[in-house]
């Protein structure tokens, strides 16, 4: 049974919501520190200070305020405002103030949004204080706003307006109610960031101090759009191609590789290139110009969409087929079956790349291998990881932007274990009904995952209830690849 209760301060709130949810609501006015064995949502109405709030929209505490200056955080905060946007609602995230009294008056409102809030209510920081720490959420259903003051004319079509968007939520709050309980939460190690992406996203950081804002980037240096926005931050200007850099300027290549067209290209236009290739990529396109040069058929198993793959195919065009699959593998050609070799992209699943190699093992029997392993240390790390962790879950979270392919293998990699598993960018992609009745929680992220939202998971989650966390480690990384001369 979960244990999650919704308070609701006014009758109108209780009415709106109570009937909808499978635990009803319980009215709770303004009781200060109503007590509770586990997490508490208050729900109900409140008013904007933010000027972007209009009437109808939810604000999700991310912090409870009181005037005095006392301050709760509630890290579930993320996680319910992205169950409210699926849900079709505007959510937004920011503080809410709670005060004594009611405060309609501009100048008061103003005074309270100096403190970062978004929102005023009269009840939140009340109610909270009689949760365990840290396992409250508020949801607030805006009604009047700086510019439609609550005591003014067209009050009651707003209120009405509130209390219905209050009502469209409660299956929310619902699936919120069923994901609450005490679990475990069970980390992959290794996860996050690899040598080669730590090694990228450096270069760009080392770029922007040597050479001045901008600097360019061609492609996303990593594959999270959590790293390229905080780049952007910086300063960085991410572009498809080299000729949309201005001649002259500093352009960075990708974690991924290119192909050689791309560094003539930018040559060409006078930019200063710094290459941010791992130096794992850059042995695969080693070893396919070793093999093409002696006159082989190169197969490329990976993706033909990936930029890893389009950047290694270019190396020599003419020698190289992908090879996607196993089935795929069955069905290629080489101008002289005497003279293969393979090489492969270095994010694939391991026993995936290894049934194709097979196929084309037993197809060629002359079929030349790389002098090591393809596949990156990281990534296998990564993947018997989150298989040792899948083995004993309930749901598996991996942490990566659906463009990355370390991340989208591994949950494939969990899901073969027989576990569900989802891919998701941060906790707000994290759907409350994936958490339903699960008791052990999987939890990783794929190599371009910056490591912060790993612990923004485990935050959240531990406001759905008490959280154990440990680790499940299954191998050590001490890598670390040098920088190029430029920013060296």
């Amino acid at each position: 049974m979960s244990s999650g209760r919704v308070l609701t301060p006014l009758r109108s709130e209780w009415l709106a919501v109570s009937r909808l949810l499978s635990q009803p609501a319980i009215r709770s006015g303004r009781s200060r520190g109503a007590s509770s064995d586990g997490p508490v949502l208050v729900a109900g109405v409140a008013g904007a200070l933010a000027p972007e709030l209009r009437a109808g929209d939810f604000v999700v505490a991310s912090a409870v305020l009181t005037p005095s200056g006392e301050r709760t955080d509630l890290p579930v905060a993320p996680l319910l405002a992205g169950a409210l946007r699926r849900a079709g609602l505007d959510a937004h995230i920011g503080p809410v103030v709670t005060t004594e009294r009611i405060v309609d008056d501009p100048a008061g409102r103003a005074l309270l949004a100096e403190s970062g809030a978004v929102a005023v209510d009269t009840e939140s920081a009340l109610l909270v204080a009689g949760a365990p720490t840290g396992q409250a959420a508020v949801v607030r259903a805006i009604v009047d706003t700086p510019e439609a003051r609550l005591l003014r004319p067209g009050m009651l079509v707003r209120g009405v307006g509130a209390l219905a968007a209050l009502r469209r939520a409660a299956p929310v709050l619902d699936a919120w109610q069923r994901a609450t309980g005490p679990r475990e939460v069970v980390l992959a190690s290794p996860r996050s960031f690899c040598a080669g992406v730590e090694r990228a996203i450096e270069i760009v950081d080392r770029s922007l101090e040597r050479f001045g804002s901008p600097v360019y980037v061609r492609r996303q240096i990593v594959h999270n759009r959590h790293v390229v926005a905080a780049l952007e931050g910086k300063g960085a200007v991410f572009v498809d191609e080299v000729e949309e850099v201005p001649e002259g300027a500093t352009v960075v290549l990708a974690a991924h590789g290119v192909a050689p067209t791309v560094r003539r290209d930018a040559v060409d236009r006078g930019l200063q290139v710094v290459d941010a290739t791992c130096p794992l990529v850059s042995k695969v396109h080693t070893e396919v110009r070793r093999f093409a040069g002696q006159g082989y058929t190169v197969f490329l198993i990976g993706h033909a969409d990936h930029e890893e793959v389009v950047g290694t195919l270019g190396e020599s065009p003419e020698h190289v087929v992908v090879v996607s699959d196993a089935e795929a593998a069955r069905t290629v050609r080489a101008a002289d079956p005497d003279k293969v070799s393979y090489v492969m992209q270095t994010t694939l699943a391991v026993e995936d790349a290894e049934r194709t190699a097979a196929v084309l093992r037993e197809r060629f029997p002359a079929l030349r291998a790389p002098r090591r392993d393809d596949i990156c240390y990281a990534t296998s790390n990564r993947q018997d990881a989150v298989r040792e962790v899948a083995r004993g879950a309930d749901v598996v979270i991996v942490l990566g932007s659906t463009n990355s392919s370390n991340s989208q293998r591994l949950v494939e990699v969990a899901a073969a274990e027989g576990t569900p598993a989802h891919l998701v960018d941060d906790l707000a992609e994290v759907e409350l009904s994936w958490l339903a009745g699960t008791r052990r929680v999987g939890l990783t992220a794929g190599a371009s995952a910056p490591p912060r939202l790993v612990d923004e998971v485990v935050a959240g989650l531990s406001g759905l209830g008490h959280v154990e966390v440990r680790e499940a480690h299954v191998a050590s990384e001490n890598v670390r690849f040098t920088l190029p001369r430029e920013v060296g």
